[in-house]
């Protein structure tokens, strides 16, 4: 009577899981946002995602695609509730002001990933990605310009709409320097004193 070779169990070879493009997306997001889009390798995103460089190209084809993604995202899910700010009720200079402190309120919530992504990367010395983000930083220089519009025109909404973007951009700046939230708030309030003349009492048009 012949014997049976006895069998023999081989492990079970285990798929990795998908990579996640979503999750990729935010882990970029927060390199770039805390670290700036100039010092963040390709190396330094794989290595946070546990992917190797092959596989970030064939889910983001580049570098400056990810930065893209990542930036596009942080305008809609983190970047300052502007809309917000600039709909509610209160003379301009009043409306602006807490414009300013919230500003310099939102840029230093978080300790790591402080200032304005966009504002940061609009220096960066790629000049792609900061094509990219003054692109991005348009539509709410636009928004700012076209509630000044609304209470005076031609050359002092120019001037106004410089000094405002002028002001954010300072908080943002400052934010990254590390300047306490305190400070940074009572400095806006003492830039937004500045609006009350240019202004001169007037009220947003019901």
């Amino acid at each position: 009577m012949s014997r049976k070779s006895p069998t023999v169990k081989t492990p079970v070879r285990q798929r990795k899981p998908a990579f996640d493009r979503e999750w990729g997306v935010d882990v970029a997001e927060a390199l770039f946002h805390t670290r700036g889009y100039d010092a963040v390798g390709v190396a330094e995103l794989t290595q946070a995602m546990d992917i190797v460089p092959p596989s970030l190209y064939a889910a983001y084809g580049s570098k400056l695609s990810l930065f893209e993604r990542a930036l596009t995202q942080y305008t809609t899910r983190h970047a300052l509730p502007l809309d917000d700010v600039l709909a509610a009720k209160g003379t301009p200079p009043e409306v602006l002001t807490q414009l300013f402190v919230t500003a310099a309120q939102h840029y230093t919530q978080d300790p790591v990933r402080r200032g304005c992504m966009v504002t940061e990367a609009m220096r960066a010395d790629d000049s792609e990605a900061a094509g990219i983000a003054t692109a991005l930083a348009a539509k709410g220089s636009n928004a700012i310009r076209g509630y000044i519009e609304q209470f005076v025109q031609g050359a002092d909404a120019e001037r106004i709409t410089d000094y405002v973007l002028l002001t954010l951009r300072g908080i943002s700046s400052y934010a990254c320097l590390g300047y306490p939230q305190a400070k940074l708030v009572e400095c806006a309030k003492v830039a937004g004193l500045a609006l009350t003349a240019e202004f001169k009492g007037s009220r947003r048009p019901k």
